[in-house]
Formats: structure tokens, sequence, C-alpha cells
């Protein structure tokens, strides 16, 4: 599948090493983890230092561009979440033992001529029956934007990424965050159980961008990581255009409003591979 991209040269990787989640206000306090605190990275002397631990959560000042961006990625054990983010980071298979335990990967990119950085969070832990993990309740509330993963040669994945998107969307109901279906593995056709049209039809119907990848062959990683920089600035700039032009509304143009938004809905079941719209 081809997205509308445009290729741009990227930074150098800041690495992580296992990372403590934001702390969410009012979120119950849990027993030190014992991960160190997040650095500078030597090789980018302009990067701003992180912030301390307890002064992150999900809404974080616009000031600070380094913490602007947190891609979560969620989904079942054996998807691939670990290897798209290595990916995304360039970390090599032959690299993969030295950086066994990190769970954290920043990096900038540079999208349509404007820099953003990403920092990468595979945290997600599977559900414990009985259990309510208090990682899995953070993971829900610190993220900017979301990227659901799924095996396509695993149907139970799939259904799977189906069910968090609704927790999602208990979790984060009134915020309009971004939110990536993504179809891992493509490269092994032979084992599909998941067709491309189920996956589209999976992210017409809960809302969100969809995307097939290989993390193997390293298909499609950065169509996606770029694809989720468009997205959180096209919301950017929405939200932006919204509080300049806030105004009172006369009848007709809040049914012209309407009308728009009836054929920007039929619309979407065309666009949700598109990445570069909303």
């Amino acid at each position: 599948m081809t997205l509308n991209t445009q290729p741009g040269s990227k930074s150098p990787l800041r690495r992580r090493a296992s990372t403590p989640l934001p702390r969410v206000p009012g979120a119950a306090p849990r027993a030190q983890l014992g991960h160190p605190q997040l650095g500078q990275s030597s090789s980018e002397p302009a990067a701003r230092a992180a912030a301390p631990r307890g002064s992150w959560s999900s809404e974080s000042s616009a000031s600070s561009s380094c913490w602007e961006h947190r891609v979560v990625l969620l989904g079942d054990p054996g998807v691939g979440k670990t290897s798209l983010a290595n990916a995304f980071a360039g970390i090599q298979e032959r690299d993969l033992l030295e950086q066994h335990g990190e769970a954290a990967y920043e990096r900038t990119l540079l999208v349509d001529g404007e820099e953003t950085t990403l920092l990468v969070l595979d945290t997600w832990e599977p559900e414990r029956r009985g259990e309510e993990s208090w990682r899995r309740s953070q993971c829900l509330q610190v993220g900017n934007a979301y990227v659901i993963v799924y095996s396509i040669t695993d149907r139970s994945s799939f259904e799977s990424a189906s069910e968090l998107r609704i927790h999602l969307r208990r979790a984060r109901q009134a915020e309009d965050i971004p939110i990536i279906l993504v179809g891992n593995k493509s490269d092994l056709v032979r084992c599909r159980e998941v067709s491309i049209e189920e996956g589209r039809a999976c992210a017409v119907v809960f809302d969100c961008k969809f995307i097939e990848t290989s993390a193997a062959l390293q298909h499609n990683v950065d169509e996606l990581f770029e694809g989720v920089v468009r997205q959180l600035r096209l919301r950017r700039e929405g939200k932006e255009s919204a509080s300049s032009h806030r105004r009172k509304e006369s009848l007709t143009k809040r049914a012209r409003r309407f009308l728009d938004r009836m054929v920007a809905l039929k619309a979407r079941s065309k666009s949700c591979h598109d990445l570069s719209v909303l």
C-alpha cells in the first residue's frame, strides 16, 4: 500500500532505557519501579532534558515539544509492537541483545519540511485475570497518539485490537487523539487470516486510520510514524483554526456545517488508509 508521504531526512536517534510511564493525575500511587529516569542524549546536544517524572501528564505543556508527542503502542503479545519500535529506532537484529529491556524510543523526524520529535512507548502489558494492571490504565492516559497493532496472521489479535479501541474510547472519550490501526506482518502472505478489507472496515467503524506494515522488511514503517506526525499536526491546526474563528454562527452556517460533516462521514471509508488527512 502506498500512502501520501514525502521522504525526509532524520536526525540521530536517542535511545532510552526502560522508562517509567508519566504520572496521571488522580491515579493510585505505585511502588518505586527502580527504572532509571530519562536523560539527555549526547548525540543531540540541542535536545531538551527529560522533565521530572512527577510533572508528566497527558496534558503536557505546549512549550515542551519533546514531551508533546508521546506515541503508545497497544496490542496483544507477539503481534510485533517491539519490532515496529526497533524499526522506528533503527535498531538492527544484531543489536537486539544489547537493547534488551528498552521500552522507550525517541527520534526526531523531518516531515513535510518540519521537524517533530516522537517518543514511542512500548510498555503495554497483557491483561492478567483478576488483576487490574496499573501500567495498562496508565498507557491509556498518557499518549498523545496511539498505534493499535494486530498480526494479519492471527485473527484473535485482530479481535483484541477492536476491544482495545473500545477501551481507549472510554478512557479518552472527550479527546480527539490520533489512533492508527496497524496490521503487521504483511510479508507473511500465505499465513494471512485477516484481509486488508477487514482491517479497513474496522478502521471505518472505529473512526481511526489504517495501514499494513511489515516490521521484518521495514515496509511502511516510516510511512506509519510519518503519518502519526501528520495526524498530530492536523489536529493541532484544527484546534488553532477553531479558536481563532470562534463566533456566533447563523442558522444557515450551522446547517451547512452539519451537511459537511455528513459528507465527510461518507468519505471516511475512502480515506481511512490515507494518513495525511483527517
